[in-house]
């Protein structure tokens, strides 16, 4: 005779099941600019541009663009390379790994074609650095903003 269950724990256990399953929904559709530890993309208020197309952000911290869309000069500040906030920011919103950056960087700099970014020693540097210069272009966790700079978003 096969092993029946009582009516109480099947319903408990399909309770658990959806609640479970909820809980799953709830925590994969959020957005991202809901997620507390997410890295936004910063600038100077002076910049005035609320997006940038994604590609104009790669090529701005790889420094092979040196102004914004509308002309004025761009001054970009990044984390060290060892900071798991620069790592997150290229890998997650860049789609590049730190070391090819500095590879960049290094090309532009020993051949002479272009300069390297200016390096901050943590967060609070740079929302420092970025609202203090015009035309600057950072990135920070969201805990770290405040009204002294623009959160420009990429498309």
């Amino acid at each position: 005779m096969p092993f029946k269950r009582p009516r109480r724990t099947l319903i408990s256990a399909s309770l658990t099941a959806l609640m479970t399953l909820g809980l799953f929904l709830v925590t994969t559709s959020a957005q991202p600019n809901e997620l507390p530890d997410k890295i936004v993309l910063i600038a100077h208020p002076s910049v005035g541009t609320l997006k940038v197309h994604r590609d104009t952000v790669r090529a701005m911290f790889a420094m092979r663009q040196r102004t914004w869309p509308n002309g004025q000069a761009a001054q970009v500040f990044v984390l060290p390379n060892r900071d798991p906030v620069h790592g997150r920011f290229t890998k997650e919103q860049l789609g590049v790994y730190p070391h090819q950056l500095q590879l960049a960087w290094d090309r532009m700099v020993f051949s002479g074609m272009g300069q390297a970014p200016n390096r901050v020693r943590d967060q609070a540097e740079m929302r420092e650095r970025v609202a203090g210069t015009p035309g600057a272009l950072g990135y920070l966790e969201r805990e770290y903003l405040d009204e002294s700079v623009l959160v420009i978003s990429m498309e």
